[in-house]
């Protein structure tokens, strides 16, 4: 059962299986050699002829293979590691390349749900097939070839009905095999359709509450899951047949193999040493392939998930199939655009704005104004939009995606960081990035200190970076987007909700960052965005304002009441602190 493409596209790994067959098979020789170190020894106090000479030499015998056994077995369970590890890394590589290809609509071609299966346990399945299911098929074949060919010096013709006897097992492997392959097919349709329901309603369960629809798709989620168990169950009952089939087999052929092994002794055909030996060996014919029955239930699965896993990788993203250009730096067009969630509720409505390159602008307003949303449009989150947005002329829709991530970065209000070491969080923004260069921007973010006295670049974030203040967790974001080096800057609320001092770190890095590349700030707190070239002003989803902060004071309209509504505020809040 092989798999050229999923072979070819490791073909360091072939080196390591190679490797591990090659220890096994060493492992197999001094096995060999501590049986018939075992079987004069007895033969020897059965006859009484054993000599203090010929002890020491059997024991030493027996000692050498045991311990060379031991080092054998430690060597292939390396190699065996190594050779499933590259796979695990390219696989995982192909797939999270093909997202980024595919871009952020990934999901109108494949799941959520279903890439994280074929990346999680998909690819530990494959992990198992080539750690554990190609070395154990060499080895299946390359073990009782040996074993005839020393065996067949002591007896021909018991050796011979043992080797006839092993082809038995691949013969019920290859029967299984038709059958099996269907239904791991089905089984793996059924595992990633019930993730895909599931995560489905986990992510729409407050609109089924409300629409007191959750009962129905309760039902929905418990007959999936019912269909999952019986497709599990055929699966294990074919596995349990299966292997009951290939002990049998093994069994049996052992069994003929020590009675053929008596009855040549009983005849005098073979001595008593001779019979030990064969007794030993006989199931060493059978247990490799035996072994290789077992695994090859996981080795389907783990074909069913390759199977899977190369469906998404040909997939052919829709930049591919339209003309793309690379990204190009320049103005942000947005013109006439209108969007909405839903026919009942249109969030922008008629939008046209012009931001230069390199320039320095705001977007203000109320809360559900359609500030976030016109960055949703920007990085393309959201297609569905009527109306033009270009850079540089170019339509966003025509801009290779990979291109446009390379070049446009966003920073929220909340940037998930990975649990791990802060060097590879930081190494996310720029993969070539020196340890200099880390440091340099934990500089720039005010963290290189706290850093430093936590441990370096190896300090652990703990998951979700719970161990890091709301402030300190923002400015290491901010760090990893300016290692990324983009040409524009998008900054959604990336100030809100953490303490001044982060506040004011990160607003003096925004205007150092305008005065090279194309900054947009979206901010609820106006006193962040008086500095800007151009503030534009929303309202309900218009555009009702735009020009200097300046311009717009002098105006008194929308922007002038939202600023000083604002400044009374905080000087309420900052004179309540003083009389405290």
């Amino acid at each position: 059962m092989f798999n050229p493409r999923l072979i070819k596209l490791v073909p360091n790994s072939i080196h390591f299986i190679i490797h591990t067959v090659l220890y096994q098979w060493m492992g197999l020789l001094f096995n060999i050699l501590a049986t018939f170190s075992t079987a004069f020894l007895i033969e020897g106090l059965f006859f009484d002829k054993l000599t203090t000479s010929s002890l020491i030499i059997a024991f030493g015998l027996i000692i050498l293979a045991i311990v060379v056994r031991f080092i054998t077995n430690i060597k292939a369970t390396r190699a065996s590691y190594y050779a499933s590890s590259e796979v695990k890394n390219k696989l995982r590589s192909l797939i999270y390349n093909k997202l980024l290809e595919l871009g952020i609509h990934y999901n109108e071609e494949v799941s959520t749900s279903k890439v994280v299966q074929m990346a999680s346990e998909g690819v530990e399945q494959i992990d198992i097939y080539f750690g554990r299911y190609l070395p154990q098929l060499f080895y299946s074949l390359l073990a009782p070839i040996t074993l005839f060919i020393i065996l067949s010096f002591l007896n021909i013709k018991v050796a011979f009905i043992l080797l006839v006897c092993v082809p038995l097992i691949p013969i019920s492997i290859i029967a299984v095999n038709k059958f099996a392959k269907k239904l791991f097919h089905k089984y793996w349709a059924s595992y990633t359709g019930l993730g895909d329901h599931f995560l489905d309603n986990l992510e729409g369960l407050t609109t089924l509450k409300v629409y007191e629809a959750d009962e129905h798709y309760n039902e929905v989620m418990n007959t999936d899951a019912e269909h999952f168990r019986k497709i599990t169950m055929k699966v294990l009952t074919m596995q349990l047949n299966s292997i009951t089939l290939m002990d049998l087999i093994a069994y049996g052929g052992a069994a003929i193999g020590i009675i053929c092994s008596l009855i040549a002794f009983g005849n005098g055909s073979i001595s008593l040493s001779e019979t030990i030996i064969f007794l030993l060996l006989t199931s060493e014919f059978f247990i490799p392939l035996r072994l290789l029955g077992s695994f090859f239930h996981v080795a389907m699965n783990g074909m069913a998930a390759a199977k899977n896993i190369f469906a998404l990788i040909d997939i052919e993203s829709k930049d591919e199939i339209a003309t793309t250009q690379a990204f190009k730096n320049g103005d942000i067009q947005i013109s006439n655009v209108n969007f909405s969630y839903d026919e009942d509720r249109q969030i922008l409505k008629d939008i046209s704005m012009s931001i230069k390159q390199s320039s320095f602008v705001s977007i203000v307003g109320e809360s559900g104004c359609g500030k976030s949303t016109i960055v949703s449009l920007l990085m393309g989150f959201n297609k569905c939009f009527e109306g033009h947005i270009s850079i540089d002329g170019v339509p966003l829709g025509s801009i290779d995606s990979k291109s446009f991530m390379e070049n446009v970065c966003i920073v929220k209000h909340q940037n998930y960081l990975f649990k791990g070491s802060i060097r590879h969080n930081l190494l996310m923004g720029n993969k070539n990035a020196t340890d200099e260069a880390l440091l340099e921007a934990l500089k720039q973010v005010n963290l290189y200190d706290f850093v430093m006295s936590e441990g370096g670049l190896d300090f652990m974030l703990t998951e979700g970076a719970s161990n890091l203040s709301g402030g300190q967790a923002q400015r290491l974001a901010l760090a990893r987007a300016l290692l990324h080096d983009a040409s524009i800057y998008i900054f959604d609320e990336a100030t809100s909700n953490i303490d001044v001092e982060s506040e004011g770190i990160i607003y003096n890095i925004i205007k150092t960052l305008a005065t090279t590349k194309t900054v947009i700030l979206i901010s609820h707190r106006l006193a962040n965005v008086v500095e800007s070239d151009t503030i534009f002003v929303l309202d309900k989803g218009k555009l009702v304002e735009q020009g200097t902060h300046e311009e717009l004071l002098a105006h008194g309209k929308t922007y002038s009441n939202l600023y000083m509504s604002q400044q009374n505020l905080e000087n309420i809040f900052e004179g309540g602190h003083q009389n405290a």
